[in-house]
């Protein structure tokens, strides 16, 4: 796990500037994370507590969050607790990923007591623990019963226990004794460093095998120097050729790395490492049946498409036997009843060659000619019903490929409104029966570094109301060529070159072609997007446009987000 006891040891460092600080309010937006609002140094700042199993970690944001209209039990004991209170201390245990905030408050008689927030951020073990000055558990973010864990039980009324210690060395302070630990003969050097080093990733120790070179002890002893004296310098992000992302409380100069980005505080660091991944994998958990019927919904009509195709196919033999009926109409006077072929000459044929027409022996040759006409009116009607068919299932398509779109750009918050959307197309169940409330339609705002403002809609309901109730006439709308994605409107009629840009990066960023280069966008006027009669949501017609090339940019996008 990239956030180890360094990593903790650092962000523990930040925070001591919220000593002292004034608990204002507590949320749980999500059931494993908590945002405390904490007002220090007349300045209110968040601070994020995630128990998460894959995304677990203490850090200062500055991303918003929605909470729930009723808090959890756990966040209303927080309150109760805490809410009001002043921190007083913010320590780590020994270099282990466990930080304890120590806060003095007040209870309902107005006594002074002190409390503490124990935050272990241990992987699928991770948690979050509130106990009294005794060290009595009020409660925890997740329960541990003693049918779990014989050791330790995290339940209301129980004594709380540390997570067992490990017999580790401190890397900041007892180096040398670590360093003795280490066989030089039996290799694997960077895992028994992990094994030696208390807080020592394998990240970290992989960097000190690296800067070392050579696999001798005072190799190794310069770069363990060498790195732990980075720990003053700025925090890393890091892309990978193998396409993996990794962050780093040092600079890291081992692996093949493609890009690299430096942060001066954990919180920028953090938030660029987790606040996406964990925004995906809340979507993903909150839409997993959305997805699954979007994903089924595709299928059934790609399937029927291809039937549609076979359709019409067959329907090509239509001008054939409009053909046979004319021939057989012109050589009505050359044919008799009972005859099984009609060996006439083709006068469509350039070079007057002859063709063989079968019939019914039981019919007269006009009966067969009458027929064939029959026929092919049938296949005419026939053809015409196959197309509009093939018309109305690409729209589907396309409808259903746009929203799939959407999923891999939506936030939580626009899940609910994709469901809605679904629902009122007959494509799921409400999930309450209650009488729908008209809300206010949110939109995200960002702000071009020109200054000019301009707005996304990241699904179908959004766009629609972007598009034609909050956009001016004149104002400039933009959308990724022929590919699914979100609307744009800038808040402008002739925005500057950077504007138009930066807008049109945002829009080829929530789109199906993000992770493409050189994406086309077209842009327009507000008043020349249209919206068909019967046309599905988020679906518009344009004229007049113009067309930019961008490469989406995640960095330059979260920059101008306000």
């Amino acid at each position: 796990m990239a956030y180890d006891g360094l990593m903790t040891y650092r962000v523990v460092t930040e925070l001591q500037a919220l000593v002292g600080g004034r608990i204002n309010r507590v949320h749980q937006p999500y059931s494993l994370d908590l945002m405390i609002q904490v007002r220090s140094n007349r300045q209110s700042v968040q601070l994020l507590v995630s128990a998460n199993a894959m995304y677990a970690r203490l850090q200062l944001t500055d991303n918003p969050t929605k909470n729930p209209q009723e808090p959890p039990m756990f966040c209303m004991m927080l309150r109760k607790h805490i809410e009001g209170g002043f921190i007083t201390a913010i320590e780590q245990v020994g270099r282990d990923r466990v930080i304890v905030l120590s806060i003095r408050s007040r209870n309902e008689l107005g006594d002074e007591e002190n409390k503490k927030v124990y935050i272990e951020l241990m992987g699928r073990h991770s948690n979050i623990v509130l106990t009294n000055e005794d060290g009595k558990i009020l409660d925890a973010i997740k329960h541990l019963p003693p049918s779990q864990n014989t050791y330790r039980t995290i339940m209301p009324g129980s004594e709380y226990l540390l997570p067992p210690a490990q017999d580790k060395c401190d890397p900041l302070t007892e180096r040398e004794a670590g360093l003795k630990r280490i066989d030089w003969n039996s290799g694997k050097l960077d895992k028994q460093l992990v094994a030696s080093f208390a807080g020592l990733s394998p990240q970290i120790a992989q960097e000190i095998v690296h800067r070392a070179k050579l696999p001798n002890r005072a190799s190794i002893e310069e770069a363990f120097v060498s790195v732990m004296a980075d720990l003053e310098g700025p925090f890393v992000f890091q892309q990978l050729a193998s396409g993996k992302e990794r962050f780093s409380p040092i600079v890291l100069t081992s692996g093949e790395i493609t890009a690299e980005e430096r942060y001066e505080t954990s919180k920028d660091v953090l938030d660029r490492f987790f606040y996406e991944k964990a925004n995906r994998d809340r979507v993903k958990q909150q839409a997993h049946d959305v997805e699954r019927l979007l994903k089924s919904e595709l299928e059934k009509n790609v399937l029927k498409r291809k039937r549609l195709l076979d359709d019409l196919l067959a329907t090509e033999r239509s001008d054939e036997l409009q053909k046979y009926g004319e021939l057989l109409t012109t050589y009505l006077f050359q044919l008799e009843k009972g005859m099984t072929v009609a060996h006439v000459v083709d006068y469509y044929d350039e070079e007057g060659g002859m063709i063989d027409i079968p019939l019914n022996p039981l019919k007269t040759p006009n009966e067969n000619a009458q027929a064939y006409y029959k026929k092919y009116n049938k296949l005419k009607v026939a053809k015409i019903e196959v197309q509009k068919q093939i018309e109305l299932n690409d729209a589907e398509i396309q409808y259903l490929e746009t929203l799939v779109a959407q999923l891999d750009v939506a936030s939580p918050a626009d899940i609910v409104e994709i469901r809605e959307e679904l629902a009122e197309g007959g494509y799921m169940k409400q999930r309450s029966q209650k009488k729908k409330q008209t809300k206010k339609i949110s939109l995200e705002a960002y702000m071009s570094s020109t200054g000019t403002e301009f707005f996304v809609g990241k699904n179908n309901t959004q766009n629609d109301h972007l598009t034609f109730k909050f956009a001016r006439r004149d104002e400039i709308w933009l959308h990724v060529k022929d590919i699914p994605g979100s609307h744009v409107i800038i808040r402008s009629s002739e925005p500057d070159e950077t504007t138009m840009l930066e807008a049109a990066t945002v829009a080829a960023y929530f789109s199906k072609a993000r992770a493409s280069s050189g994406v086309p966008v077209d842009y327009t006027k507000a008043r020349y997007v249209k919206k068909p009669s019967g046309a599905k949501p988020g679906f518009v017609i344009y004229t007049d446009q113009q067309t930019v090339y961008v490469t989406p940019d995640e960095r330059l996008v979260k920059s101008l987000q306000q």
